[in-house]
C-alpha cells in the first residue's frame, strides 16, 4: 500500500491542466479552460478543467474528479496504478507501508515471475524478427494469415524455437531462475530435465489490463494429431485464465469510448478485427465465459455483442453461458456471420467499411435471437415448445431489471403465442425460486448473497475503486439502484452536501445574539442533524455525511482536499460536480439577499434555511407515510393502531406548519 504521505506528495504535485493537456486540446477561458470531452463524442465542449479546485468535470457525459480520476478513466487504470502514473511523472519515488515478511516474500514472487514473463516476451518477438528460424517459419506463418508488421508488434507477437530447451538454456545463462520459469509455465521439469513448453509454436502473449505478459498462448504449425494445436501457460500467481480476456489490454479505451465490448472466441479474431479497425474487441479464448470475465467487461461497458460462425451446435451449446451475462445486468446482443465465416475470415475478407456495416446491422436482441433459434427447433411439437417456454424464461427470469423483464415477456408472449399473464406468473416463480436457493444455506445459497428483490443493476457510477485483487486490479462493486427519494428531499440534501463540501470549515454562527458562539458549517449542521437523528435518504449523499461526522466528531475539520481527492471515484465525481457548477439562484437566495452578493456572505441565513427546508421536506414524506398507512387500516386493522397514527399525524402537521412559518410560508427547493 502507498503511504499516505506520498499519495499527499502526488496530489500535490499533479496539476489538473498539465495533467489532462497531454491527452486533450485546451483551452483558457476565464479561470477555467475547456476542451471536448475525451469520454463521448461532442462537437461544443462541455469539459471543463478547474486548476484553482484542481478538478475537470464534463457537464455533457457527467463525468469529472481530480487529476488520479482522469487518468484512471482515460487510461483505465486502477486507483494505484493512476498514483503509480503519476508518481512517475513526477518524478516522485513511491513509499509504501511495511509489508509482513510473507507479503514480502509473495510480491518479490510475482515480481520475479513478472520480470520473467516480459524477458520472454521479448526474446520470442525478437526470435521473430530476427532469428532465420523464426522469420523462415514464424512470420511467414502471420504473413500469410494477413497480419501486417504493426498489428503483430501491437500484440507482441513471438516464435518459440523448435529445440527442445532453446528458451530455457538462453534463461538460465541470463540468470534467470529455474523456480521463476517453472511457475510461469515457461518451462517444464520431467525425468529428462528441463524443456521449453512453447517449442516450435507461434507465441500469442496474454496481457493484463496494465498491459504487462502474464502469460502466453502457442499454436503449432506442424500437422501433429498427438499434439495440441493451442497450448496455453499453466495456472500461476499471474494468471487465471477464468480472470482475464485475450485482448482486453489493447482494447480497453475503444471499448470505453464506444461504449460497447464486442467477444469473440480466439487470438486470431481478435488480430484480424483489430486490423480491420474494430478495435473494442476481446477473446475468451475458446473456454467458457466465466463470472469474472464478464465482470472484467462491466468495469468497461455494459454493452455486449457476441460474435457466433454459422455452427448452429456450437451456438446452442454457448446459450446457457450468457445466461451469466444477464444476470450481471449487461445488455446483451448477438450477430450470426455467415454459414462458413468466422471473425477472422470475415474481416480478412470485407474492407473495414463493409464490416462496421454488417456488425451494425446484423446485431440482434439475445433474448430475440434465442426465442428465434429455438423456435425453429420446436417446431409445432407441444412437448418441444414447453421445453423451449421454461428455457427462454430461465434467461429471462436471471435479469435483475424489472421492466426490462417487463418487455422481454411481452415480446416473448406474442413470438411464442402464450398468454402474457402465464409467463409472468412462471417468472416470479422461478426468481423465487431463485432467491430461496441463495438464502438457504443448505441448498448452496449463502445469506444476502445477490439481490433480495432481484430488481437493480447499476447506479451509473463506474470504475470505482474497491479491493485490490492479485493483479493490482481493482474490483468494481456491484452497486445496486439507490431506494427512491422524493425530488424535493433530494435536492434539499443535495444543496446540503453542497454546503458542506465548499464551506463546511468557514466560522458560523447560529445565533445572531451570541456572537462568541461560533462554531464551523459542518459543526452546526452535523449537529442539527443529530438532534432530529435525522440522516440523508440518498447513499452517496449519506456517505458525505458519514465521513463528515467522523472529522466533525473528532474535533478536528474536513481536510480541504478530502473528497475531491477521495480515492472512491464516486465521491470524487459528485464533488467535482458540485463545486465545478456555479451555484444557481433558488428560492432561499431571493429571499435571503436584498441585493446581489457573494455566497458566502449568505451563509448565516442560507445554511439554516437549507436546513429547514430538507427538515420540512423529511416532515412531508412522513406524513405520505402515515396517510397511506392510514388508509391501509380504514377498511381493517387495530383501531388502536389507527388512532396512534391519527395523533402521529396531528403532530407531523404541527411540526411541518412550524417550519412553514420559520421558512416564512414559502415552498422553496
Amino acid at each position: 500500500m502507498i503511504d499516505p504521505s506520498t499519495v499527499e506528495r502526488i496530489f500535490e504535485a499533479a496539476q489538473i491542466v498539465e495533467v489532462v493537456g497531454e491527452f486533450v486540446p485546451l483551452k483558457k477561458k476565464g479561470v477555467n479552460y475547456m476542451g471536448n470531452c475525451p469520454f463521448h463524442k461532442e462537437k461544443t465542449p462541455s469539459f471543463v478543467v478547474s486548476p484553482a479546485r484542481n478538478i475537470f468535470k464534463c457537464f455533457g457525459c457527467g463525468k469529472g474528479g481530480n487529476a488520479v480520476h482522469f487518468i484512471m478513466e482515460h487510461e483505465q487504470m486502477t486507483y494505484v496504478e493512476a498514483l503509480k502514473f503519476l508518481a512517475r511523472k513526477y518524478h516522485i519515488e513511491i513509499q509504501e507501508r511495511e509489508q509482513t515478511p510473507q507479503q514480502v516474500q509473495q510480491q518479490s514472487d510475482r515480481e520475479s515471475m513478472m520480470i520473467v514473463t516480459a524477458y520472454a516476451q521479448r526474446i520470442f518477438s525478437g526470435d521473430l524478427f530476427d532469428h532465420p528460424q523464426g522469420k523462415a517459419v514464424g512470420l511467414t506463418y502471420f504473413v500469410e494469415r494477413g497480419f501486417r508488421e504493426e498489428t503483430i508488434r501491437q500484440f507482441e507477437l513471438g516464435y518459440c524455437l523448435e529445440e527442445r530447451d532453446a528458451f530455457t538454456k538462453r534463461a538460465l545463462a541470463e540468470g534467470f531462475k529455474e523456480e521463476f520459469l517453472v511457475s510461469t509455465g515457461l518451462s517444464i521439469r520431467n525425468e529428462r530435465g528441463l524443456f521449453d513448453r512453447f517449442r516450435g509454436r507461434v507465441i500469442f502473449p496474454i496481457h493484463n489490463l496494465s498491459g504487462k505478459v502474464i502469460a502466453f498462448g502457442g499454436r503449432i504449425l506442424k500437422t501433429d494429431k498427438q499434439t495440441a494445436k493451442y497450448l496455453n501457460s499453466p495456472e500461476s500467481e499471474l494468471y487465471h485464465k477464468s480472470h482475464i480476456l485475450y485482448g482486453i489490454f489493447q482494447a480497453r479505451k475503444a471499448i470505453v469510448q464506444e461504449d460497447r465490448c464486442y467477444l469473440v472466441e480466439g487470438y486470431t479474431d481478435v488480430l484480424s478485427m483489430h486490423q480491420a479497425g474494430v478495435t473494442n474487441v476481446v477473446a475468451s479464448s475458446g473456454t467458457a465465459l466465466t463470472v469474472e470475465q464478464i465482470r472484467l467487461i462491466r468495469r468497461f461497458t455494459r454493452n455486449v455483442t457476441i460474435l457466433y460462425d454459422g455452427d448452429a451446435a456450437g451456438i446452442k451449446a454457448s446459450l446457457r453461458g450468457i445466461d451469466l451475462v444477464l444476470e450481471e445486468g449487461m445488455q446483451v446482443k448477438v450477430i450470426l456471420l455467415p454459414p462458413g465465416e468466422d471473425p477472422d475470415s470475415y474481416a480478412k475478407s470485407h474492407s473495414a467499411t463493409e464490416l462496421r456495416d454488417f456488425l451494425k446491422t446484423q446485431e440482434a436482441d439475445f433474448i430475440r435471437f434465442k426465442v428465434q433459434l429455438l423456435l425453429q427447433d420446436a417446431g409445432k411439437d407441444p412437448i418441444m415448445r414447453a421445453r423451449l417456454i421454461n428455457e427462454i424464461l430461465h434467461s429471462v427470469a436471471i435479469i435483475p431489471d424489472a421492466i426490462e423483464r417487463s418487455v422481454y415477456l411481452r415480446e416473448c408472449s406474442q413470438m411464442m403465442d402464450i398468454q402474457e399473464d402465464i409467463l409472468n406468473k412462471e417468472c416470479a416463480r422461478l426468481r423465487a425460486r431463485r432467491h430461496s436457493v441463495r438464502l438457504d444455506p443448505a441448498r448452496g445459497g449463502q445469506e444476502g448473497s445477490g439481490d433480495a428483490s432481484g430488481e437493480g443493476g447499476a447506479d451509473g457510477t463506474d470504475h470505482i475503486p474497491g479491493v485490490a485483487d492479485r493483479d493490482g486490479a481493482v474490483d468494481v462493486p456491484d452497486f445496486r439502484p439507490a431506494p427512491a427519494v422524493e425530488p424535493g428531499t433530494e435536492q434539499a440534501e443535495k444543496e446540503l452536501v453542497r454546503l458542506m463540501m465548499t464551506y463546511g470549515n468557514q466560522p458560523f454562527c447560529p445565533d445572531p445574539d451570541r456572537r462568541d458562539e461560533q462554531m464551523s458549517v459542518n459543526q452546526f449542521l452535523v449537529r442539527e442533524l443529530h438532534a432530529d437523528e435525522l440522516t440523508f435518504s440518498h447513499p452517496l449523499y449519506a456517505r458525505v455525511l458519514q465521513e463528515v461526522d467522523a472529522f466533525v466528531g473528532k474535533g478536528g475539520a474536513v481536510p480541504e482536499h478530502h473528497f475531491v481527492r477521495h480515492p472512491d471515484a464516486a465521491l470524487a465525481s459528485l464533488a467535482a460536480t458540485l463545486l465545478a457548477s456555479p451555484y444557481t439562484l433558488s428560492r432561499i437566495h431571493a429571499r435571503v439577499q436584498a441585493t446581489v452578493r457573494e455566497e458566502p456572505d449568505l451563509l448565516e441565513d442560507l445554511v439554516p434555511l437549507t436546513l429547514l427546508a430538507f427538515k420540512y421536506h423529511k416532515v412531508m414524506l412522513m406524513i405520505g407515510e402515515v396517510l397511506t398507512e392510514m388508509r391501509q387500516l380504514e377498511s381493517s386493522g387495530s383501531d388502536a393502531h389507527l388512532r396512534e397514527l391519527q395523533g402521529r399525524y396531528i403532530l407531523l402537521n404541527d411540526l411541518k406548519k412550524q417550519l412553514g412559518e420559520k421558512m416564512g410560508h414559502r415552498t422553496i427547493m
